[in-house]
């Protein structure tokens, strides 16, 4: 077979990534059809930056579900290295494919003669399961910890502030440095951060159903046990490693190997400060506010007051600063992944990906110019989206 030409790979490739323009075009018909009932979502099809925005970030989310859980997308194995393709440029006739197997490697092959185009793809579901969530766990944490500083202030306010002023006064790169040695991960460390990190939502769950249920007992009991036992379950599963510091729990739920535990918990650990700050920041502001001396003087508590009150008033430049803070982690993981620190060296994540691909650059452009490419194109979706959200919120 002859290398494909450019206009055809770029159509192999729109072609391969079909489920994905289906469910972009049902996503923006629906969400069009009944923008006017779905709030600040809703209003983001009447801004072009965040429109173009909101179409990058779930191109690569629908990507990642579509090639990470039924692997419709990626036509070779991620991890499978094939004789006579070692850094085979786009295009290039797939040696000894036998029936049913893709006839090329679409953007070429890396330096083990992987498919770089399936890597890409399959990259994006490490990064769109890590990023997002490890984000809202940081979110949790610094909501959890910043409304009350801000609300109750004092010494409280005093040594929260500092705890977090001290954490963001460390390096990054040296903390993460730290947190993978293995001398430090023997210790348990990582999982003694998780341990504490990961119960942050189960207290954040409970205080909020408790705070707006708290006159209803049988209702308050009812959901506490419908939303916090799975969590528990959870997070009994994510906290536990068989011979590990922490074994104790028969079921594993969440199988998180010991790289991926440290990189998730230092996102968290790196991120919680800030959004502290954020929250409490926010919280000083919004508690000199007339509805909450109202619902002070009607003798309400003050979670309830904080959870029902200020964080709903506090929602627009928090939302806006999550979707940049996955940005900002997507980064992150990124340059955890070129430094070869929490994540598996054969990991198909970008920033792995771009590690391997940078010594043969002058060569060999494609392996990791790919998923750079991709790489930059979610955060440029994700900091278009916060602008979007951030100029709807203006004209609330």
């Amino acid at each position: 077979m002859e290398p494909l030409s450019w206009g055809a790979i770029l159509a192999q490739i729109f072609i391969r990534f079909t489920p994905v323009w289906i469910a972009l075009i049902l996503m923006f018909v629906v969400s069009f059809r009944y923008r006017r009932k779905l709030g600040l979502y809703g209003k983001l099809y009447d801004s072009p930056v965040g429109l173009i925005g909101l179409g990058l970030v779930m191109f690569w989310v629908f990507t990642a579900i579509f090639a990470g859980l039924f692997d419709m997308i990626g036509t070779h194995d991620p991890l499978s290295q094939v004789s006579g393709m070692k850094n085979k440029l786009p295009g290039t006739p797939l040696r000894g494919a036998e029936a049913g197997d893709y006839p090329h490697y679409l953007l070429g092959g890396d330096k083990l003669a992987r498919d770089v185009f399936t890597r890409m793809v399959e990259g994006s579901a490490v990064v769109i399961a890590i990023a997002p969530l490890a984000t809202l766990f940081a979110f949790m944490v610094g909501i959890t910890l910043g409304l009350p500083a801000g609300y109750y202030g004092g010494k409280l306010d005093t040594v929260l502030s500092f705890l977090a002023n001290l954490i963001l006064a460390f390096p990054v790169i040296l903390l993460f440095y730290l947190l993978v040695t293995p001398e430090i991960a023997l210790t348990g460390l990582p999982q003694y951060m998780a341990t504490l990190l990961f119960f942050f939502p189960l207290v954040f769950m409970s205080v909020l159903l408790h705070s707006r249920f708290r006159t209803q007992p049988s209702k308050n009991m009812t959901w506490q046990a419908i939303v916090l036992i799975p969590m528990l379950l959870i997070y009994l599963s994510a906290i536990n490693a068989p011979d590990s510091k922490i074994d104790f729990w028969p079921l594993d739920f969440i199988p998180l190997d010991g790289g991926l535990l440290t990189v998730f918990v230092s996102v968290v650990f790196v991120n919680s400060p800030t959004v502290f700050r954020i929250v409490r920041g926010l919280t000083l502001d919004i508690k000199t506010r007339d509805y909450v001396a109202a619902a002070q003087t009607r003798g309400e508590r003050p979670w309830y007051i904080m959870l029902w009150e200020i964080l709903p008033n506090a929602r627009g430049p928090l939302i806006v600063d999550f979707c940049l803070r996955i940005g900002y982690t997507t980064i992150l993981l990124g340059t955890l992944g070129f430094f070869g620190l929490g994540l598996a060296s054969e990991s198909p994540d970008w920033g792995t990906t771009i590690n391997d691909g940078r010594k043969l650059l002058l060569i060999y452009l494609h392996p990791a110019l790919v998923p750079a490419l991709s790489l930059l194109s979610l955060v440029l979706g994700l900091n278009l989206l916060a602008d979007g959200l951030r100029e709807e919120s203006l004209r609330d």
